[in-house]
């Protein structure tokens, strides 16, 4: 599904005392672009100065900007209201004005990527997110903040300003007939605002998103916990496995499994250790992984005597699925911790050649060892 077709589109721009940002890339988006995105909604990141000129040049009834752009291309209703701009705030709680503080700088990170995990968690949206205004920490934290939550459908963009319009305070947008504006400068020469060419720059972007834990996409995690666990998840992967604690390190990060994925995992990991092929499930020695869990639990414990029941049926379709189920839970609890893609190179993968698929640990000897945890 492309953007423009999201039933929630929503326009994220970053600004400082430019509030220009806003109608530019507005304009860029509904009038010149191809596919024109058309957002439903606009919300605005900025300092308390910031907001004030957007108040008053954009949303007043004069000279009012953003209505008058509406207006003159013909525009649908825009949510945009006092309450789409939000003000960032220092790390003591009071606006910010301008940002020269390290702490400050930690806060709005938190804030700009609070807003965009919110904006990004509706599945029904598309965020197009522009980072040409506002200070260059913050368009930096925008951009980083989408490649973290960012999905398929989210955009983000640089706009463009032919000169001498640039950085001209009296300029807000291409008008569609002729409009004196003046220029910059000691001379203040009258300029045509409808002369003006405004294009956005699409900027490419990695999207990070399936790398993250759950327990990341939800509110509370500060951008530097976020980088944090994507950074973990970039590192090169390896599998300790710590059989008294159930615990395995995957990568740098460390998680407990139930004693039966732990047991599930191990029983690959030690076939892959030992070079041994990938199997089909009517290939399978269930006797080796039941001798994995069985020195985890109580051999009389209900649970392993469902496990060892299970399998001690000849029967294939019950020994097809157990392999598939037990695939599936130990898929889930790694997933929980480690995100979507940072679980793929643990997880026990088939070959694809169905319909009798093999499967195996997909992780190099030297990548896999069993040891302690200790510290952990």
């Amino acid at each position: 599904m492309n953007p423009e077709s999201y039933p929630r589109r929503i326009l994220l721009c970053v600004a400082g005392l430019s509030p220009q940002i806003v109608t530019e890339t507005l304009y860029a988006l509904t009038v010149t672009g191809e596919p024109r995105f058309v957002p439903t909604e606009i919300h605005l990141l900025t300092t308390a100065e910031g907001a004030e000129r957007a108040r008053l040049t954009l949303l007043s009834d004069e000279p009012g900007w953003f209505h008058r752009l509406r207006q003159d291309y013909g525009l649908p209703a825009i949510r945009f209201a006092l309450d789409s701009l939000h003000i960032l705030h220092a790390a003591d709680g009071r606006p910010l004005n301008d940002i020269r503080e390290v702490a400050d700088n930690e806060a709005i990170a938190d804030a700009i990527t609070a807003q965009v995990r919110e904006l990004t968690a509706d599945p029904d949206s598309a965020v197009h997110a522009s980072l040409a205004g506002g200070r260059k920490t913050m368009g930096f934290y925008l951009g980083y903040a989408l490649s973290l939550f960012g999905r398929p459908q989210d955009r983000l963009s640089h706009v463009l300003v032919s000169s001498p319009f640039e950085s001209n305070a009296n300029f807000f947008y291409p008008t569609p007939i002729p409009k004196v504006i003046f220029a910059n400068g000691p001379d203040q020469r009258p300029l045509d605002a409808s002369a003006a060419t405004v294009m956005l720059a699409d900027i490419p972007f990695v999207r990070l998103r399936d790398g993250l834990q759950e327990a990341l996409l939800r509110d509370g995690a500060s951008f530097s916990e976020v980088v944090r666990q994507a950074q973990r998840n970039l590192a090169a992967p390896s599998l300790t496995l710590d059989a008294a604690t159930c615990r395995v390190r995957c990568g740098e990060t460390v998680l407990r499994l139930t004693p039966i994925s732990f047991a599930w995992l191990a029983w690959f990991a030690r076939r892959a250790l030992d070079g041994l092929p990938a199997i089909h499930h009517t290939e399978a020695n269930f006797a080796e992984f039941l001798a994995e869990y069985r020195a985890l639990t109580d051999e009389l414990s209900s649970e392993y005597e469902r496990a060892a029941k299970a399998l001690r049926e000849d029967d294939g379709e019950a020994f097809k699925h157990y392999f598939e189920q037990r695939n599936s839970k130990l898929k889930r609890e790694l997933s929980k911790t480690l995100g979507p893609a940072g679980a793929q190179p643990y997880l026990i993968q088939g070959d694809g050649q169905r319909p009798r698929s093999r499967y195996a640990l997909r992780l190099e000897p030297h990548q896999i060892r069993f040891a302690g945890l200790e510290g952990t």
